[in-house]
């Protein structure tokens, strides 16, 4: 085995369309989080030169001001760009059992639509965001992009 060690990376970004309007909580604490699916499709010819086509569906969640610009902005059918970071997290079925969910919790979202509304830039982008109890991400952004 290696002694390598390997740096931590966890960097998504991904362009999709939304498959349903966000849906908009708060915490209990009163922090806004959006939650919403998109789609992904990937076009190709196989070997036959036949058009094919691949959907991915991934949920997204974004937290705080950018979970407020989602649920103002965008509707289903939505087309987006995200980044964001992978997240694992269990959710109980209605039979007790626990299935493990992956989405990406977003830092940034790029609204890909043309405007119908003007949306100021500070509600799509926050270089320092921070998550709810999450300080050590701070300057996250900056790390990343001197790799």
């Amino acid at each position: 085995m290696s002694n390598t060690r390997l740096p931590h990376l966890n960097r998504v970004l991904i362009v999709g369309n939304l498959t349903r309007d966000p849906e908009l909580r708060f915490t209990s604490t009163g922090v806004p989080v959006a939650n919403f699916k998109i789609a992904s499709n990937k076009k190709y010819k196989d070997d036959s030169g036949n058009s094919k086509e691949d959907v991915c569906f991934i949920g997204i969640v974004a937290w705080q001001k950018l979970a407020e610009s989602c649920s103002r902005f965008l509707k289903k059918g939505s087309a987006v760009l995200v980044e964001g970071e992978l997240r694992s997290r269990f959710k109980e079925n209605e039979d007790g059992s626990k299935r493990n969910l992956i989405e990406i919790r977003a830092f940034q979202i790029q609204f890909l639509d043309k405007k119908t509304e003007t949306v100021p830039a500070e509600e799509i982008i926050f270089p320092d965001f921070k998550f709810p109890g999450e300080d050590h991400l701070s300057g996250l952004g900056s790390t990343l992009d001197n790799l």
